[in-house]
């Protein structure tokens, strides 16, 4: 058993838990970030299978252009210059398709409003005024976050009072109060998958936050989530911070005064610290690691009150073949029967999901589309998702090996579903297949170590979202929160996240945590137009196609 001393200790490895690390790396801080699977990264991470890379959390990231807030952030914490993102196809980076209707939502506000105005003429004024107004309450969240001086905050509820109109209501209230067409609202509401909600629960503040994050479009990482997460990594690095892999926390450990003076590990290992930051979720945080013994009755009643996210199916899905006269391009693809939305979520939460030949509805996006250096001439690896609950296979949960035939047997029955549901947008699909995996909740869970292999964090519904979310800054000192379920989810949310845990701890606005670095410059290229790539990408490519050509 070992006894190290650290200014800071993170457990978990993903985005909130690194861009934590990072910020008190460069505020001097020695840090030590702790991860129980064998790659760091959380959702964030990539891994491969039969040599094929897949990213089971990471599908898009919005709001890096130039001059916007995801692309400022990575600045600010170093990591621009070791990343590279593909612009998703401009012209349709969500691809609707519900039952026979195909609707597909280009990057820009006003190509948004154009788009959705064409298609549906007859509420030619009212789509104006409702996607502005989506826009708007996005707009007066972020702003929010910037309040520092007392006028500022004083003055508050006049500049975000869009925020205040709206913010009590579902996203099916507002959006019926606006639109009456139907298809055009399922259209409009089809980013609903992005926060696990349907619109008669998602709160508008919620979807408004989603939908405004990829109003300018889409973009993804090359090298999928890994790539994110290896910037990240080697910025903790670079300030001197250490990355422990393939360990597991046991208990988060408290002085007679209830205060966090380290971490023990399931090895044994001890680690001191006066400053632990959580990147698992509440419950896993609380309940396992403190202990309900040394929580406040306030806080119990809360953890016992809170709903996590859905979880997923994930298929993990390698074809053979050429897309090169396909209509398929780097966007992501909606796939529902019609247009219920709300049925959908109803279906795909509650029902047997052995049953029938198709899922009602399912998310996918081909990777080697999106990420033009990852193909290797030859195999496309696609994503395909739907939401379930864990009760689905909390059966299997409870069996001392859940890895049984019967398991083995149920992940075959979803997997043909899940492939069925693919030969929709591509017909020889199952002639194609190179390989085929599927992950489940216990997959999401084991790997993730989420609750209930939650997706999303907590439940965004109202009693988790802005002032009633978990908070970064725990009611144990020297404890603090980052990830999903405090500030926002996605990519972007966790890693913000991460930069508002560190300014708890330093006891500064979020703002005046990293400094701006203009050395730093995000590569953005179009993943559709060959044009703008660079050599690199090219070289990348026949490499890889060669490597293909001399195995075979």
């Amino acid at each position: 058993m070992g006894i190290k001393t650290y200014d800071a200790v993170v457990i978990g490895s993903g985005v909130g838990g690194l861009s934590t690390a990072i910020a008190l790396g460069e505020n001097g801080y020695n840090v030590l970030v702790i991860e129980q699977h064998e790659v760091p990264g959380g959702w964030s991470h990539s891994f491969s299978l039969n040599s094929h890379r897949f990213s089971p959390g990471v599908h898009y990231v919005g709001q890096l252009d130039e001059g916007q807030t995801t692309n400022e952030m990575y600045k600010k914490l170093g990591i621009a210059n070791d990343l590279v993102f593909f612009r998703m196809n401009p012209k349709g980076f969500e691809h609707c398709i519900l039952g026979s209707e195909r609707f597909d939502i280009p990057a820009g506000l006003e190509n948004i409003i154009s788009a959705f105005q064409n298609r549906f003429p007859k509420e030619h004024k009212a789509i104006d005024k409702y996607v502005r107004l989506v826009a708007r309450v996005n707009y007066q969240i972020q702003l929010m976050s910037t309040f520092k001086t007392f006028f500022e905050k004083l003055t508050a509820p006049f500049k975000t009072k869009h925020v205040g109109k709206f913010g009590l209501f579902s996203l099916e209230r507002v959006i019926g109060w606006h639109l009456k067409d139907s298809l055009l609202k399922s259209f409009l509401n089809i980013q609903c998958g992005d926060h696990g909600l349907p619109p008669k629960k998602a709160p508008f503040p919620v979807h408004s936050s989603v939908m405004g994050h990829y109003m300018n479009g889409g973009f993804y990482p090359h090298g999928g989530g890994g790539g994110l997460v290896k910037s990240m990594t080697k910025a903790v690095k670079k300030h001197g911070g250490e990355i422990i892999l393939s360990t597991k926390v046991k208990k988060i450990l408290l002085n007679d005064a209830n205060e966090a003076i380290g971490v023990e590990t399931e090895k044994g290992d001890v680690f001191k610290s006066n400053c632990i930051i959580s990147n698992t979720d509440p419950h896993n945080t609380y309940k396992k690691l403190v202990g309900e013994q040394f929580l406040s009755k306030k806080l119990l009643k809360k953890l016992n009150g809170t709903k996590y996210s859905v979880t997923s199916f994930i298929l993990f899905l390698t074809l053979k073949i050429d897309l090169s006269n396909s209509p398929l391009d780097s966007g992501n693809y909606w796939i529902m029967e019609d247009e219920d939305l709300n049925q959908h979520f109803s279906e795909l939460t509650s029902e047997d999901v052995t049953k029938g030949d198709k899922f009602s509805a399912v998310f996918m996006s081909c990777t080697t589309l999106k990420d033009p250096p990852s193909f290797n001439g030859v195999h496309h690896n696609f994503e395909v998702v739907t939401y379930v609950n864990y009760d689905c296979v909390e059966h299997f949960a409870h069996l001392k090996d859940y890895k049984t035939e019967e398991y083995r047997s149920f992940k075959e029955k979803v997997k043909n579903k899940l492939i069925n549901n693919v030969e929709e947008l591509i017909p020889e699909v199952k002639d194609c297949i190179a390989f085929a995996e599927l992950g489940t909740p216990l997959t999401n869970e084991y790997y993730i170590n989420s609750t209930d292999g939650n997706v999303y964090g907590t439940e965004k519904t109202l009693r988790n979202i802005g002032p009633l979310a978990f908070k970064n800054k725990s009611e144990i000192k020297n404890l603090y929160l980052a990830g999903a379920s405090t500030l926002s989810h996605g990519v972007s949310g966790a890693t913000s996240s991460g930069i508002n845990a560190a300014a708890n701890i330093l006891n500064v606005h979020p703002d005046e945590v990293l400094t701006s670095k203009a050395d730093q410059k995000l590569r953005v290229y179009d993943a559709d137009d060959e044009s703008t790539w660079p050599d690199w990408v090219h070289v990348k490519r026949q490499t890889k196609a060669k490597k293909v050509k001399d195995k075979v």
